[in-house]
């Protein structure tokens, strides 16, 4: 048993390579047609960000709003998204004996071939209620920005996706063995505690929807047999938005999905596409994060002082760790009912917590920007990736913030990078 250690590294570096065979990476060209959100991230007027930055406690009238918000989007822009509500109600310290309704939403996309019970999805989650205390507390980088980033996501790939199945299914689909790859959204209510953060006063909502999940059952001849197992990734956004973030990896079974999320800031940031850059520097950009926390205690880290050859800071910290501590169980968060029943996650998530956490100030005007931008555009590289959208993301497609083509000044031939 003394070499149990070896073996356990062994078996997950073959899994590692497993999961990665599925997995494509994006040529310069569609690196640089990634589109970022523009004025759809303008806190006042934006119409992706703007309706979260409201009061929206579970059950209130903000929180319904929001929800609304979520479902105009997907039926007015994205119609071939499927939007399911998940329902439950809960005591809480807060509220004695009355019930406090949670509601969560699971917008997906599957294969036009595919039944249920036979994709897999790539799920990206974040939660979209607010602290109750302080009243009025908005939680712009908790979690309206990861929100916002979501449905940003989902735009973005929408076309793609169609087109890579459209053209699937012209060449002909051997359904047994063709791919079954999905995605969806899991927009959580209830994540925040009422008054303390313990086992049962926090993830309300995610403590719902995975039993839920794993209770499901499919037909006895599909290739899940419920709909928790369908899960592939759960990637968990949460405390996006404030400067200068540092985002650890947390779990040594998908260290090697964070290190192709580190893959593509590396690439973005060396083609000079993030706002956040020191080339690309903002004079309105907010203070550093200093403070760690303690409703989910985790511990201070520091940011790297030459990150780079232009001295830009890096999101993703580790991804040259082969050991060594991994904090993913020092973190409570909506991925733990999830993770306790074997679903693999990636969690982003800045340690330390941004300083304005569970602040007043954690509003809209203490956002920077620049970095919004670039997790949106991180995110959704990412998920074109792994959705293996080479080939299918729009290269003509314009800037949303100064309509410039993205591709115009490209001087040197296109290398498209090699399927790993």
């Amino acid at each position: 048993m003394a070499h149990t250690p070896n073996i356990l590294q062994a078996l997950f570096h073959l899994l590692f390579i497993y999961l990665a065979a599925g997995y494509s990476t994006l040529s310069e060209r569609s690196l640089r047609a990634l589109p970022g959100p523009g004025d759809d991230f303008n806190i006042k007027t934006g119409k992706l960000l703007s309706p979260i930055l409201q009061p929206r406690v579970p059950g209130t009238p903000g929180s319904i709003a929001v929800q609304n918000h979520f479902i105009d989007f997907f039926k007015t822009t994205l119609p071939a998204w499927k939007i399911e509500l998940q329902n439950s109600t809960s005591k809480t310290p807060a509220t004695g004996d009355r019930d406090v309704p949670f509601v969560n939403l699971i917008i997906s996309r599957d294969p036009p071939w595919s039944a249920p019970g036979f994709s897999s999805r790539l799920t990206l989650v974040a939660h979209y209620d607010s602290l109750s205390v302080p009243e009025g507390f908005l939680g712009a980088v908790d979690s309206a920005v990861p929100c916002a980033i979501l449905m940003h996501v989902a735009r973005s790939i929408d076309a793609a996706l169609t087109a890579k199945w459209e053209r699937m299914q012209a060449d002909g689909i051997d359904s047994e063995f063709e791919d079954h790859q999905g995605v969806q959204i899991f927009f959580l209510d209830g994540e925040e505690a009422f008054k303390t953060w313990t086992d049962t006063d926090s993830v309300y909502g995610a403590r719902s929807l995975a039993a839920e999940m794993e209770s499901s059952a499919f037909a006895a001849q599909s290739t899940f047999h419920n709909a928790l197992s369908t899960i592939s990734l759960f990637v968990l956004l949460d405390l996006l938005g404030a400067k200068n973030p540092t985002v650890p990896s947390f779990f040594m079974t998908t260290h090697w999905a964070y290190q192709k999320m580190a893959s593509v800031e590396k690439r973005l940031r060396s083609l000079s596409l993030f706002e956040s850059s020191a080339k690309a520097a903002s004079p309105k950009a907010a203070s550093p994060s200093k403070k760690a926390s303690s409703k989910k205690a985790s511990p201070k880290r520091k940011t790297p002082k030459k990150a780079s050859k232009r001295n830009d800071p890096v999101f993703l910290t580790e991804a040259d760790k082969t050991g060594g501590r991994w904090l993913g169980g020092m973190i409570g968060d909506d991925h733990v009912p999830f993770m306790e029943r074997g679903v693999e996650v990636l969690h982003i998530i800045p340690t330390p917590f941004p300083h304005v956490w569970h602040k007043m100030e954690d509003d809209g005007a203490h956002l920077d920007l620049p970095t919004v931008t670039d997790w949106s555009r991180l995110i959704t590289g990412f998920t074109a990736e792994w959705m293996e959208l080479e080939g299918f993301m729009n290269t003509t497609q314009t800037s949303s913030k100064n309509g410039r083509d993205l591709n115009a000044d490209e001087s040197r031939p296109t290398k498209d990078k090699s399927e790993l």
